[in-house]
């Protein structure tokens, strides 16, 4: 059961595809959330089988992405549904793999450990010293797709999501957890909005 045919058909097909303005999602997005949940499957010992699916949930999370930005977890599921049965997969493996999908749509809701996994791994970065760096991505993205207006309001969504996000696995809970709320505080201290989320800082 390797990845590796699957892993090229899916990175070429984004590459090939993927809007220029999607700066976040691309496939260097989708490597990184392979490469999280490949360290949770060493990690944890995952089976083979179950290893399997992750992977290609994590190749095919978000390629949805390409034909609608803000529904593109359904598109996605819907490629899987069509695609994965010339792979040889069975109903009960698409239907594993598109409840991993289904999970990191957000507000996240993942119903067992494989999509607890995919779902931290999503986010990986969160709790990772490259916060900076990756979330500048999403929000260049977010400024094109008017989701956002400005870097104020940006840092308003993410104090938002950072305050309720969690963390699933017990590794996400030890080492992404503490790191992620460091930089809740960090953003709430840059703008001087410690009165405004003083429930915040209490809690943390």
């Amino acid at each position: 059961m390797k990845i590796t045919k699957l892993k090229k058909f899916v990175l070429s097909k984004i590459e090939a595809e993927i809007p220029a303005t999607l700066s976040y999602h691309g496939v260097h997005h989708t490597i990184d959330v392979l490469n999280a949940c490949n360290a949770h499957i060493r990690r944890l010992k995952i089976p083979s089988k179950d290893a399997y699916l992750l992977r290609t949930a994590a190749l095919m999370h978000d390629i949805g992405v390409m034909w609608d930005y803000f529904n593109h977890e359904e598109l996605a599921m819907k490629f899987v549904k069509d695609t994965l049965p010339g792979w040889g997969y069975s109903k009960d493996d698409i239907d594993k793999v598109c409840g991993m999908i289904r999970a990191t749509r957000l507000p996240q809701s993942p119903t067992n450990l494989l999509e607890e996994i995919i779902c931290d791994s999503d986010v990986d970065y969160l709790g990772t010293h490259l916060f900076y760096q990756i979330g500048a991505t999403l929000f260049e993205e977010f400024l094109v797709y008017k989701v956002v207006k400005d870097e104020e309001s940006w840092d308003r969504v993410q104090i938002k999501f950072l305050n309720n996000h969690k963390y699933f696995t017990s590794y996400g809970q030890r080492f992404r957890e503490p790191v992620k709320r460091k930089y809740l505080l960090e953003i709430i201290r840059k703008w001087g909005w410690e009165k405004e989320y003083q429930h915040i800082l209490a809690a943390n």
